[in-house]
């Protein structure tokens, strides 16, 4: 049977940044992802990287400069409008923001770049994980084989198999519905959308759904439409049938401008459906030997405050430096606990609060009188 003295479950943004911090301090991890390979799925649209989390992340990682070599140049541009298509804001990206744009995609193939290919282990589908009775652990994978660690971290995202050695919490339904989709090529062949959107991030709301978008670095747009819905809402839509998908989705937005329904009628991709959910706001564990979470594992939350793959990067560095600055390895767990708890109780909020304001009856005022307040 293997052993590993670190073993981080999730090659995430987390995971990474927590094998890269280890790595730089000379301490041996090994990391096991569940897909194939580093290319077996696109990752999503873009990233804001904040000043007081992700960005001190990359420092600690001696990735900052690579980073700022990637920044979406006008990324950080926000339009918010209503329903009927009206303009309330529009900010221009005038390059001394303090949430530069990145691709998610090429944020994670940095990360992956700046660690020996041997650290991760791909295809390796974690089935279940127990303790053992010295306070290492044993990890059993989907393919039949198992191996044991001194230290097993879950970064493996908010349905973590390794969540349940620490907590019995499991993630709940916030009450809304993303639906997904992009369109490609916008300023030749989506040129009106194009405008709409524009060239960072739009949001338009109106009470229980919205639009949220963004133009991406190939100069596609990456559109999450969301609804308030029931839980099972997604389950009674057909989308493995586009035409099917696009019309039950523009029923929502029938009364809305056709500048904006045209986002849908447009999409390129197929439609896919994102329930979002959340653990507790304020989820915690006890100190437990020789086992921890980061990022959606330890705090999976709404996307409306914009931290989840802050938070995640921000966890991994501080776990790396904890592990390498104690002489024992609980020390270090507990300190960095102390610091995540107080964290990520208090980014839960904000992203609660983020979701109430977006999609309130007043929408999008609550957005605007946020921007607005801000220096």
């Amino acid at each position: 049977m293997n052993h590993y003295p670190i073993a981080i479950i999730g090659a995430g943004l987390g995971g990474l940044t927590l094998a890269r911090v280890l790595h730089l301090r000379g301490i041996d991890s090994a990391v096991f992802d569940f897909e194939s390979g580093p290319t077996a799925r696109t990752q999503g649209g873009m990233l804001d990287i904040h000043e007081d989390s992700g960005q001190i992340a990359l420092r600690a990682a001696g990735l900052y400069d690579e980073f700022r070599a990637l920044v979406h140049q006008g990324g950080e541009e926000t339009r918010v409008l209503d329903r009927n298509a009206v303009v309330h804001l529009s900010e221009q990206d005038t390059g001394d923001g303090d949430r530069p744009e990145i691709d998610r995609g090429q944020l994670r193939d940095l990360l992956l770049s700046s660690i020996p290919k041997e650290t991760i282990h791909w295809g390796a589908k974690v089935r279940s994980a127990h303790p053992l009775p010295d306070r290492r652990h044993e990890v059993h994978l989907t393919d039949g084989t198992h191996f044991t660690t001194d230290l097993l971290v879950g970064a493996d995202g908010a349905w973590s198999k390794i969540r349940p050695l620490v907590s019995n919490a499991t993630p709940a339904y916030t009450g809304v519905s993303f639906v997904e989709f992009d369109l490609h090529d916008a300023d030749n062949q989506h040129a009106k959308a194009a405008e709409t959107v524009g060239g960072g991030m739009m949001f338009a709301l109106s009470a229980d759904k919205g639009f949220l978008a963004h133009r991406e670095t190939d100069n596609s747009l990456h559109i999450y439409a969301a609804l308030r819905v029931p839980e099972n809402w997604s389950a009674s839509v057909d989308f493995s049938d586009d035409h099917i998908a696009k019309k039950i989705l523009l029923e929502h937005f029938s009364d809305w401008d056709e500048s904006l329904r045209s986002l849908i009628v447009e999409a390129d991709s197929s439609l896919t459906p994102r329930p979002i959910h959340a653990l507790p706001i304020g989820h915690s564990w006890s100190r437990t030997p020789g086992v921890t979470l980061l990022g959606d594992a330890a705090h999976v939350m709404s996307p409306f405050a914009g931290e989840g793959a802050n938070l995640a990067m921000l966890d991994g560095a501080e776990l790396g430096e904890a592990i390498a600055s104690h002489s024992g390895t609980e020390e270090g767990l507990a300190a960095y606990e102390e610091r995540l708890f107080p964290r990520s109780a208090a980014s839960a909020q904000q992203s609660a609060d983020g979701l109430d304001m977006c999609f309130g009856e007043n929408a999008p005022q609550g957005l605007l009188d946020m921007f607005n307040s801000q220096p």
